[in-house]
């Protein structure tokens, strides 16, 4: 089962599984594992979705043998990622935790996704259960947008994280420049006409990032080798990328399943791909928040652990719960 919502667009979508048609796939954040819902993508009707129960009784309980980081544990972690930035000169660093909430009996997803809906338009918005993994999430960042027809490909730089209320930093705008120029770099391999915008807000929920669109033209043939070559971005990831995929595995303390990874959306027009962040895994027992940040040499521990608890509320403050 799955139910999603594409961005700026409240038509409530699933996949009839009707044929063997890949019409939505979730890769995580390592490449090693795929979730795929086969069929045509159709709209629901509303009504008959209000009249759906989906709740965390009907989940699998919580298997992880994992204990959730302490703020202390947090705090002294990052400062050890901190001096590695600083010995290697690195622009930045993506660290990630994970915040287990237990504190309930039933959670109404049905109702959680609608609020969740309602919060975030700007978003692609999914909740799925495939029996064995259910998760849910919003997150509005284009990892790329083809366009079968003009064979125009879209992505975008999204860096930085404040409230809404506060002003940009140097640590913040010195965090996003590296992203910019990595997109453009790889763009420049497939194409050498690239429309750049000016970096400008993109409101999420009770957050701000930083973000620069691109637009070009580009080769069908060359889609699958620039998802490859963007993926994982340095927003979820850091520069160098082999380098700081290295140090995610020595200093996290869990893995990041699907957390960080992609998803690609297929239809008769154009092929989607979202980087899957503001995201939970469900269970019967537990909902597992998954929050992360970019880490410079300018970072703040204290202020980072504060990020990520606001990162965390995009789905912790939407369910409903008894």
């Amino acid at each position: 089962m799955i139910y999603f919502k594409l961005p700026f667009d409240e038509r409530l979508l699933s996949v009839n599984e009707q044929n063997n048609t890949k019409a939505i796939s979730f890769h995580s954040y390592n490449g090693h594992s795929v979730i795929s819902f086969k069929g045509d993508i159709f709209e629901i009707d509303p009504v008959e979705f209000k009249n759906t129960s989906i709740t965390n009784e009907k989940l699998t309980d919580s298997t992880v043998d994992y204990i959730a980081e302490s703020k202390e544990e947090y705090c002294d972690t990052l400062q050890q990622v901190i001096t590695v930035i600083k010995e290697n000169d690195l622009p930045k660093l993506v660290y990630s935790r994970r915040k287990i909430f237990t504190d309930f009996t039933t959670i109404d997803y049905k109702e959680s996704f609608e609020n969740l809906c309602d919060t975030y338009p700007n978003a692609f918005r999914y909740l799925f259960n495939d029996g064995e993994n259910a998760w849910m999430g919003a997150f509005s960042e284009v990892l790329g947008k083809f366009n079968k027809i003009t064979h125009e490909f879209e992505t975008m730089a999204l860096a930085g994280t404040l409230p809404v209320s506060e002003q940009w930093s140097e640590k913040e705008i010195e965090e996003q420049k590296p992203v910019t120029n990595y997109i453009h770099n790889i763009l420049k391999n497939y194409s050498n006409q690239i429309q750049q915008s000016e970096t400008y807000d993109h409101i999420s929920g009770n957050i701000k990032h930083l973000r620069t669109d691109f637009k070009t033209e580009i080769k069908p043939g060359d889609l699958d080798d620039i998802i490859k070559d963007l993926h994982p971005t340095p927003a979820v990831c850091g520069i160098p990328k082999e380098f700081c995929n290295e140090n995610i595995r020595k200093y996290e303390k869990y893995p990041r399943e699907f957390y960080a990874g992609y998803i690609t959306i297929e239809t008769e027009e154009s092929i989607l791909y979202f980087v899957n962040l503001r995201c939970a895994r469900l269970y019967k027992d537990a909902v597992h928040l998954f929050v992360g940040g970019g880490i410079t040499a300018q970072s703040s521990p204290e202020k980072e652990w504060i990020e990520t608890e606001l990162k965390s509320e995009a789905v912790l403050k939407n369910l409903v719960i008894s």
